[in-house]
């Protein structure tokens, strides 16, 4: 034991810089899952426990006034009701900010889909104009109970009694309106009614839809949602950063675990002799497999120890939604389990890693083998002998030939540096992506910059006119979104007409080609997915009980609404009703035009009448995103690091044979040294291609994976800038020759004796 714990700490003394990177990567590795674990119970936990606590409706529908709800309550599997409650909707201001909502007339405290108060009490009969918000737009609106809340183009004003959170989807500007609950008194325009079921199976909600539709009636219900649009909603772009986390995290483990294989072979390559020397004095092949294995689980382990206990010491402190996560994941049941087990996992992946590699050491003779004669990197090839017969630089010649000599040990080099460089090229695509949605959202979906809506004054030629008197608005589209029936009657999605086919809303294409003649339109991948769709297709959908029948003769890239949507022209949408007038206006802006600027003066010109807003870019919750990608490519980078480290001692060691040579030919120790660290270099280099020639395209095909899992569609996915990728390859390449200089140098100047024990 004595022997072998001097063994290990001479190796430690030996290679103290690899072992601190090994331990920092495990480190890195090890918190990143633990985030991604975090991000995944604050992406569903928390709204899991408050459908379970509200006794959540698995089903919301919403229907005409008329429509006799009562025989929904008898179908089979359906446990419970909730309502009918009638609904207006509105716009309510506080403190400058506007919001879209809609009024729920509850009389009392509702069973099914009950508000959980989180500040001030429940609706008082003494205070008629009392309402309840919703957490997230009270939030919005920055509200607490006892404010004041205006109704713009009416003298109404309602009182917030209170703030609940609720199992329904979450106001988004533009998008979803708000929820508010009121008495019935306070529900003066009634548009409509809703009427929640709660179900025996929640597995059969679409076919509990489709037969709640039948009996009510295609033509009476207007919007269908459901509790799993709910919670998708909820867990908004957390189960994505989770997604990224856990991949990346895995990733780099993977990485990892084959720079400590390649350290630990290396390492056994260049102590052959010590090896012998102790299956000589008695060490069994189990014993020297140990001293490796427990070494690097010692490494692994304190790496994963330190993680474990800096995020659930300071998680939570982490600035935005990773602290948030951290947070609430340290109170939810599974979170002691999940502590332990994944910096576990990760010990005893890296474990098996380091016990392939040692078990080698195990097989070591005891008795010294003699090296081979031959030079390490073989005979010269043609091109080397062509290459020094036209003059060219000896040492640039023989390191080139040394590092793609053609041995399997140099592609295995190759390939254990490339992983962790092409997981980077992957991270540096979904940054770029990221950025491409904000500096040119135009080309990622959203062609427009701000959504108007009017309370109808003034005129619909008035607001355009107002809109386009400003000189940084470019065009003007009118617009209106209805909620259409799928085939089916299981669900529904978003029909939009927005502009006309005089002035065409401009849409980026993923596939197909715009819409433009009559009954032709484009659609969101998610629709597609949803109707088993694709372009070229004819669909029908129900709006109220008017069928639409569209040609899809394009796929646009589409960030909202899950991608289901379907958008043509104003023009289409009144040929089949007349009656269809614009609801709101979608703006574009000239280049350079501040969309938050624009947005308040036109609201100030509006003198009230104008609600508007940016529209919504899915990549403004992703922010957290960057410093989880700027993270995780340091971790690779440890990685790398290592796996650098580990190339350069084998080349330096294995050189040690061809001193002898090199300088009876009359070479320099500075020409012996650039021949390793040439070596090197190219080595980095070829690693560097290929990992951009395997990384672009996986980066591509992983993001639009998840493009097209959230609805957004294929087509989203952005290659970093030429100077991106000309930077990573030069880092890799200069830091593997700045790294190589000094002990290359070193080897290159030891005296002839020593030189000489070290090749006998």
């Amino acid at each position: 034991m004595r022997a072998a714990l001097r063994w290990a700490h001479s190796d430690l003394r030996t290679h103290r810089g690899e072992a601190l990177f090994l331990v920092l990567a495990t480190a890195g590795i090890v918190a990143s899952l633990l985030f991604a674990t975090a991000l995944f119970g604050y992406a569903t936990n928390p709204w899991q426990r408050t459908f379970a606590e509200a006794r959540g409706a698995h089903v919301w529908l919403h229907t005409t006034p008329a429509a006799d709800t009562r025989a929904v309550a008898r179908l089979d599997g359906v446990t419970a009701v909730a309502g009918p409650y009638r609904t207006e909707s509105a716009t309510v201001t506080a403190r400058g900010t506007r919001a879209a909502v809609e009024l729920r007339g509850t009389p009392r405290p509702p069973s099914v889909g009950r508000p959980l108060l989180t500040a001030g009490h429940w609706l008082d009969p003494a205070v008629p104009d009392g309402v309840v918000l919703e957490s997230s737009l009270a939030r919005a609106l920055l509200a607490e109970p006892g404010d004041t809340l205006a109704l713009p183009g009416t003298a109404r004003t309602v009182t917030v009694e209170g703030v609940a959170d609720s199992a329904d989807p979450p106001y988004r500007p533009g998008e979803q309106p708000g929820l508010v609950w009121a008495l019935p008194s306070a529900v003066r325009a009634s548009g409509g009614q809703v009427v929640g079921l709660r179900l025996d199976d929640p597995a059969d909600t679409d076919y509990a839809v489709q037969r709640a539709v039948t009996v009510l009636g295609a033509g009476v219900v207007g919007e269908v949602s459901t509790w799993q649009q709910a919670r998708a909603a909820a867990q908004g772009e957390n189960r994505l950063l989770g997604q990224v986390l856990g991949l990346f995290g895995l990733g780099a483990l993977i990485a990892a675990g084959f720079a400590v294989h390649g350290a630990i072979a290396t390492r056994i390559r260049g102590h052959l002799r010590d090896l012998s020397v102790l299956k000589a004095i008695g060490f069994t092949p189990g014993q020297v497999v140990r001293i490796f294995l427990l070494q690097h689980l010692a490494y692994a382990l304190l790496g994963a120890v330190a993680a474990a206990a800096l995020t659930e010491a300071l998680g939570s402190r982490v600035p935005g939604r990773l602290g948030d996560a951290v947070g609430v994941w340290q109170g939810l049941p599974g979170h002691t389990v999940a502590l332990s087990a994944v910096p576990t996992g990760a010990v005893l992946f890296i474990g098996l890693t380091t016990g392939l590699a040692a078990w080698r050491a195990g097989r070591v003779p005891p008795v010294p083998v003699p090296r081979p004669a031959g030079p390490a990197g073989g005979r010269l090839t043609g091109p080397a002998r062509r290459a020094l017969g036209l003059r060219l630089p000896a040492a640039l010649v023989l390191g080139c030939h040394k590092a793609f000599a053609g041995r399997g040990r140099s592609l295995a080099t190759v390939a254990r540096l490339t992983l962790p460089l092409l997981l980077i090229v992957v991270a540096l695509s979904a940054w770029t992506t990221l950025d491409r949605f904000h500096s040119s959202p135009e080309r990622m979906g959203l062609p427009t910059a701000l959504t108007v809506r009017s309370d109808g004054a003034p005129s619909p030629s008035g607001t355009r006119a107002l809109l386009t008197r400003d000189p940084r608005v470019a065009a003007a589209y009118p617009g209106v979104e209805v909620a259409a029936l799928v085939p089916g009657q299981t669900g529904t999605i978003a029909l939009r007409g927005i502009g006309t086919r005089a002035e065409p809303c401009p849409r980026v294409l993923a596939e197909g080609r715009a819409a433009r003649g009559p009954d032709e339109a484009v659609a969101g991948q998610g629709l597609l997915d949803l109707l088993h769709a694709r372009v070229g297709d004819w669909v029908r959908m129900t709006v109220g009980d008017r069928p639409q029948i569209l040609h899809i003769v394009g796929r646009s890239i589409e960030p909202q609404n899950a991608g289901r949507v379907v958008t043509t022209s104003l023009d289409t949408l009144r040929e089949n009703d007349p009656g269809v007038s614009a609801a709101f206006w979608e703006l574009r802006l000239r280049p350079g035009a501040d969309p938050r600027r624009v947005a308040a003066a036109l609201t100030a010109a509006g003198r009230g009448h104008l609600d508007v807003h940016p529209v919504t870019n899915p990549a403004d919750g992703l922010s957290p995103l960057r410093a989880v990608v700027a993270g995780l490519i340091a971790v690779l980078a440890l990685i790398g690091l290592v796996e650098l480290l580990t190339a350069i001692g084998g080349t330096v060691r294995e050189g040690e044979r061809d001193v002898l040579a090199l300088r009876a030919i009359g070479m320099s120790p500075r020409q012996i040294t650039g021949i390793a660290v040439t070596a090197t270099s190219c080595t980095a280099l070829a690693a560097a291609v290929a990992a951009m020639a395997l990384g672009l395209p996986l980066a591509r095909r992983l993001i639009d994976a998840q493009g097209g899992s959230s609805g957004i569609g294929a087509g989203i996915a952005q290659y970093p800038a030429p100077g991106q990728l000309v930077l990573l390859g030069s880092a890799a390449v200069l830091g593997a020759a700045a790294l190589a200089a000094l002990p290359a140098a070193r080897a290159a100047r030891r005296r002839l004796a020593d030189t000489l024990s070290a090749v006998g």
